[in-house]
């Protein structure tokens, strides 16, 4: 099979896309396909013209990969391609739109206040701090309303750290989001498509060796001890991966996606967002949720792929 895989791209996050690309990459030729890797920059129109393949595998992190941009012009080329389309991918990389979903569809997700860029510049937003707090408690964190891998993000422990968190949060996009801190344990749940339905992998929790759970935990080798399955009484496991499809299915999303949740003290769950193109990395956690499901990662990426044929 003929297949154009689009790894790379202008965002933030070009590099985690190269690396999730190289590891697919990998697995096509070991499926037997023909692989073209293209860089989504301003040939990508021409070059899936001229190649015509028969999927493209997206494998872009960040804006324009995962905010719908990719997934409208594989639409109106025609080209089957692989996770969830145009609309769905724009509810979920907004997080404050995101926000909107889930809780129209009554599923938890922590509160939030997002700032315009514009508004604290020209309108003084950030002197409202203190009545954020107010309303949201402290601490907060603090990221940009669109972006992933955790770029941008940090936690405000009262008002006099706030403006700063601002600040870094809107060097990485025009809106950030201030939202409730929820003291927890870090879980992520991988959906995936079949014919009976979108079911959940099971539950990978992140254990972070240091402070956070940031950039460089995520990607750097031995910085997060990743644990799949989750330790967690069967009655939260189910919860979970209850709540995983539910937000995978009011997002309207398909082929795979990864959904993140927070598990606090009281054994309350929280879904904090959903991720429509999952990073397939040595790091990632999706193909870590595969391989405790028995699902070899090669096995994993040629599901994909069908899952994609049989949408278009």
């Amino acid at each position: 099979m003929k297949i154009a895989l689009l790894e790379g791209g202008r965002s933030l996050e070009r590099g985690v896309s190269l690396r999730s690309g190289a590891r697919v990459r990998d697995a096509l030729t070991r499926l037997g396909h023909s692989v073209t890797g293209l860089d989504a920059n301003s040939d990508l129109v021409a070059e899936l013209r001229a190649d015509r393949p028969d999927v493209a595998f997206i494998a872009l992190h960040g804006l324009e990969g995962e905010d719908g941009t990719v997934q409208q012009i594989l639409e109106l080329l025609k080209i089957p391609y692989t996770g969830s389309g145009p609309e769905a991918c724009s509810r979920t990389v907004d997080k404050s739109v995101a926000k909107s979903v889930l809780r129209s569809a009554g599923l938890p997700t922590p509160d939030s206040i997002t700032l315009d860029g514009s508004a604290v510049r020209n309108l003084g937003a950030a002197q409202a701090i203190p009545e954020i707090g107010e309303q949201l408690g402290w601490p907060l964190v603090v990221k940009p309303a669109r972006g992933g891998s955790a770029l941008g993000l940090s936690v405000a422990q009262s008002a006099a750290e706030a403006p700063a968190a601002i600040l870094a949060a809107l060097s990485y996009d025009s809106t950030a989001m201030l939202e409730q801190w929820v003291d927890g344990r870090d879980l992520a749940l991988t959906v995936i498509d079949s014919p009976a339905g979108p079911h959940a992998l099971p539950v990978v929790e992140a254990v972070p060796t240091g402070e956070n759970y940031d950039f460089e935990a995520r990607y750097e080798i031995g910085a997060t001890e990743f644990v799949c399955p989750a330790e967690l009484d069967a009655q939260i496991s189910d919860r979970a991966a209850e709540l995983a499809v539910a937000a995978f299915e009011c997002f309207g999303c398909s082929g795979v996606a990864r959904v993140d949740l927070l598990l606090d003290s009281s054994g309350e769950l929280t879904i904090l967002e959903l991720d429509p193109v999952p990073g397939m990395t040595q790091t990632s956690l999706t193909p870590l949720a595969a391989e405790a499901a028995g699902v070899h990662f090669d096995d994993l990426i040629q599901q994909i792929i069908d899952l994609a044929l049989a949408r278009s």
